[in-house]
């Protein structure tokens, strides 16, 4: 080890990856978090790598762009997965994790390391020297101010998540346990029973979204005019008046499903997934909502299965902050007028826990690096981490956050048209170009 130090403001997962991968190379960290002397409107608990609003990391499938990323993540020492894969919880081809243990997890691994220092207070300004602020989309108070004469006017969006119900309450009679696709989510993987399905008939769903669209919606004091909200966290009252098919062919998709009682695919499907190990409580997945409370329990209860549900969390809403990344940082997620200054997680624009957590370990790689003097990690854009990198730094005017997915990847040439084949493809391009690249870096 050097007696080179870096700071690393922010516990958040993007923040714990960027202390753990910049301490294991090379250099010492002081890892700043405010917490537990204050919290942002989103956090409970005291502990790091807090997840807020959902328990899954997404898709845990290798030919799957998350999972890519997850590979891409474990290549690299994520300590967010070593968490995830010792806590997970039961999700098909999916990996979730027991929240009340998640957090913990990752807290002790960064307490323990031996180069990381753990400084319990709210920072109100930039630090100076080698930095990488991670402080997530809720930054505010003088730190946000101090951000903001840096770098310009800021990127605004609304953030939702959904609700979350106690197993007991919810209607096994007019419920269903299974994964899409008889269970099987990837060759050899049986993930039969991991959502309780709730299905609703033709009837039943129509006068169900006939409710949601005309309920009435909390206030949102944050902001004046109209809000923007990012598409992939969109609440389900405003997808739904899209038209009367659009949360049918989203949230409540059927596919991949059979009632059991009928024997045919139903009309539509709320599917709840388990937020602890012990399967005690469940969330209403895609059901991200800024209805009042008192409309939530009226209108979800009109899903027969949920008639009696008891809501352990109501949905909420919230502003999130994003820098105008494309203008502000380049693909090694270097601030481009101060070479010493990295940003991670969502405020740069990636979207999604597992994205945010690889933003972060770019970002502390390369504030190591920059302190030793070295290159910097630019990863091939056929790496999914490379591929949000090059998203988040390039040129783009309708800039929105993105999270993991293939059509951010060069297609492969010529076309492979079994979309099964061609993901499959992708990853193992990804894959073998992330061992190339630092093949290369290190000969």
């Amino acid at each position: 080890m050097t007696d080179k130090t870096i700071t690393v403001v922010g516990a958040g997962l993007a923040g714990c990856e960027a202390a753990w991968a910049a301490a294991n190379a090379g250099v010492s960290v002081t890892l700043i978090e405010m917490k537990p002397l204050c919290r942002s409107p989103a956090h409970t608990a005291d502990g790091f790598a807090e997840l807020v609003c959902s328990n899954s990391l997404k898709s845990n499938r290798p030919d799957s762009a998350a999972g890519l990323l997850k590979n891409e993540m474990r290549q690299l020492g994520s300590v967010c997965l070593q968490a995830a894969d010792d806590c997970a919880v039961p999700a098909g081809g999916a990996l979730a994790v027991d929240r009340e243990r998640f957090s913990p997890l990752v807290t002790e691994k960064i307490q323990n390391h031996p180069h990381i220092r753990v400084v319990h207070e709210e920072i109100t300004h930039i630090p100076d020297g080698t930095a990488v602020i991670a402080t997530g989309p809720l930054t505010d108070g003088a730190l946000a101010e101090d951000i903001r004469r840096l770098c310009g006017e800021g990127l605004h969006f609304y953030d939702a998540a959904a609700p979350i119900v106690s197993a007991d309450s919810i209607d096994m009679n007019s419920a269903f346990r299974a994964s899409r696709y008889g269970g099987i989510s990837s060759p050899g993987e049986e993930g039969e029973g991991d959502y309780i399905n709730c299905p609703l008939d033709k009837a039943e769903y129509e006068l169900f979204h006939a409710a949601l669209i005309s309920a009435e919606t909390a206030p949102l004091h944050e902001f004046d005019g109209n809000p923007t909200v990012y598409e992939g966290c969109m609440p389900i009252e405003v997808l739904a008046k899209r038209g009367l098919d659009a949360i049918r062919f989203g949230p409540m998709k059927p596919v991949g499903l059979r009632d059991p009682r009928t024997g045919r695919r139903p009309w539509a499907v709320l599917q709840l997934r388990a937020e602890n190990a012990a399967g005690t409580m469940y969330n209403l997945v895609g059901f991200q909502t800024n209805l009042r409370f008192p409309e939530q329990k009226r209108v979800f209860g009109l899903i027969p299965a949920l008639q009696n549900a008891a809501f352990l969390r109501y949905g909420v809403m919230h502003r999130n902050t994003f820098l105008n990344s494309p203008q502000l940082l380049n693909a090694a997620y270097q601030f481009k007028t101060r070479d010493s200054l990295f940003f991670a997680g969502q405020m740069t624009g990636v979207e999604g826990y597992m994205e945010s957590a690889a933003s972060g370990i770019l970002a502390g790689l390369n504030a190591a690096k920059c302190l030793q003097g070295k290159p910097l990690y630019t990863l091939p854009v056929e790496t999914m981490m490379g591929t949000l990198a090059n998203y988040i730094s390039a040129e783009n005017k309708d800039f929105q956050p993105m999270g993991a997915n293939f059509g951010l990847l060069p297609p492969i040439e010529p076309h492979i048209r079994d979309k099964r084949q061609r993901y499959a493809m992708l990853a193992d391009r990804g894959m073998a170009k992330l061992e190339e690249y630092f093949n290369n870096m290190e000969a």
